[in-house]
């Protein structure tokens, strides 16, 4: 069976909907970084998809004369998203879409994949994502269940929490508001202003000891 991230590690990817701390690993993710409200930035909508696109590149290169050294057969992981910037004002957001790798994805494996996307959607501008390898560290993590305008309330309680455990935010232009879209946002809406009521989104904050 592919190996599937979030049943391999459920502390990262299933949290309760009762907030915890967790220190998150360094691990490999491809990025595009943007600005203005997701639901109606064309900006947003291509990032998703060049994201998409190269992550199933890179699954499928198992089919090509290219495999990977490596390689091992995986479902692709969800989309993320760090956030900066007022949740009343979404036209000012910054904000960097990415989906994890495995570890055999290197930048040759990135390149590989780029090409192959670039025969089959020429339209899309790929110079804009980038391969990564981001630390998270330390940070404050929970559950939000319904939409994306509801989660004020949720990030209430998480910071609360972070406060009471002894620990302070620790926001930076690195470590940002994270989430991790457990729907596809191609099949349910996009960003963190959807309207369904059964989703479940992975919030989290960077801590620091007080």
């Amino acid at each position: 069976m592919p190996f599937d991230f979030k049943k391999e590690y459920k502390n990262l990817y299933a949290p309760k909907t009762a907030p915890t701390i967790v220190d998150v690993p360094e691990m490999t993710f491809i990025m595009i970084d943007g600005e203005g409200d997701p639901n109606i930035s064309i900006a947003y909508q291509s990032a998703v998809e060049i994201l998409y696109g190269l992550s199933y590149a890179i699954k499928m290169s198992k089919k090509s004369d290219k495999q990977p050294e490596g390689y091992f057969d995986f479902v692709v992981p969800p989309l993320e998203g760090l956030w900066q910037g007022e949740v009343n004002d979404k036209s000012g957001f910054i904000w960097t879409s990415m989906i994890r790798q495995p570890d055999f994805v290197t930048e040759r494996v990135f390149e590989q994949a780029k090409e192959t996307l670039a025969k089959k959607k020429p339209q899309l501008d790929l110079s804009l994502a980038r391969l990564e390898r981001f630390a998270e560290g330390l940070c404050g993590q929970v559950m939000h269940l319904g939409t994306y305008d509801d989660e004020p309330a949720t990030i209430a309680a998480l910071d609360k929490f972070i406060a009471d455990s002894g620990h302070r935010l620790d926001f930076s232009k690195q470590r940002r508001h994270h989430e991790i879209y457990l729907a596809d946002p191609r099949k349910t809406g996009t960003g963190p202003s959807g309207a369904l009521e059964k989703l479940k989104t992975v919030l989290r904050h960077p801590i620091r000891a007080s």
